[in-house]
C-alpha cells in the first residue's frame, strides 16, 4: 500500500503540531514531577488500569492509584494528593509550585495544591520519557516475570513492585543507585554542606 501512496496521512493533532524541545529530567527535587498511566492485563483476561507519579530528578515513583475500572478525575487527584503527602505531608498548599508534566491524557485539576500543569506536545512520547521509561521497567521487569492469574493479584503485588523499584532498582542517571539511595544521598550531601 506504501509504495502505491494508499496509506493514510497521519494526524499529527491540529495545523500545529508541539514538538518536544528540552529535557524531562531536572536537577533539583520536587520541581517537576510527571505522571502517566498504564494498563495491566492478568491471565484470566481481567485488566487493572494505573496512574502513577515520579519526580523527574529522583526518579521515585511517590503515588499511585490502580483500579480494574477506568482512572477518573477523582483518582487522579488523589494520586496528585498521594504524591504531595508523600514529600510533604499533609499540606493545604506546596511551598513552591512544582510542574507537573502530563502527556494531554485527561485534564488534571492540579492548582488548589499548587501543582503547574505542563502538557507535552501530541504525539511526542520522549516529552514525557520518564513516565514512558517508567512504564516500560514496570511491565519489563515486573509485571512480566510475574504470576499474574487476576486482577486481585495485580493490585496485591503492585505495592511491592513500586517499594522495590524505589529501594532497590538501579538507575544509570542516578549514577546507578536507586530512587530511595539516590535521596538519601542527596539529603545528606546537602547537610554536610551546612
Amino acid at each position: 500500500m506504501k509504495v502505491h501512496g494508499l496509506l493514510l496521512q497521519r494526524h499529527a493533532g491540529g495545523a500545529e503540531a508541539r514538538r518536544h524541545e528540552g529535557r524531562v529530567a531536572v536537577d533539583e527535587r520536587n520541581t517537576r514531577w510527571c505522571s502517566d498511566g498504564l494498563g495491566i492485563a492478568a491471565e484470566n483476561g481481567e485488566r487493572v488500569r494505573v496512574a502513577f507519579a515520579l519526580d523527574c530528578c529522583d526518579r521515585e515513583a511517590m503515588s499511585f492509584v490502580a483500579t480494574t475500572g477506568g482512572i477518573t478525575g477523582e483518582d487522579v487527584r488523589d494520586l496528585m494528593v498521594a504524591a504531595v503527602e508523600h514529600r510533604f505531608g499533609p499540606v493545604n498548599q506546596l511551598p513552591a509550585p512544582i510542574e507537573w508534566l502530563t502527556d494531554n491524557g485527561s485534564c488534571y485539576l492540579a492548582r488548589e495544591i499548587g501543582l503547574t500543569p505542563r502538557t507535552t506536545p501530541l504525539e511526542s512520547p520522549q516529552s514525557n520519557g520518564m513516565a514512558e521509561a517508567f512504564v516500560r521497567t514496570l511491565k519489563r521487569d515486573y509485571v512480566r516475570v510475574s504470576p499474574i492469574p487476576d486482577a486481585g493479584s495485580v493490585l496485591r503485588q503492585l505495592p511491592l513492585w513500586l517499594a522495590h523499584y524505589n529501594e532497590l532498582h538501579p538507575h544509570r542517571a542516578l549514577g546507578y543507585r536507586s530512587p530511595q539511595e539516590f535521596i538519601a544521598r542527596s539529603t545528606q550531601e546537602s547537610l554536610s554542606g551546612l
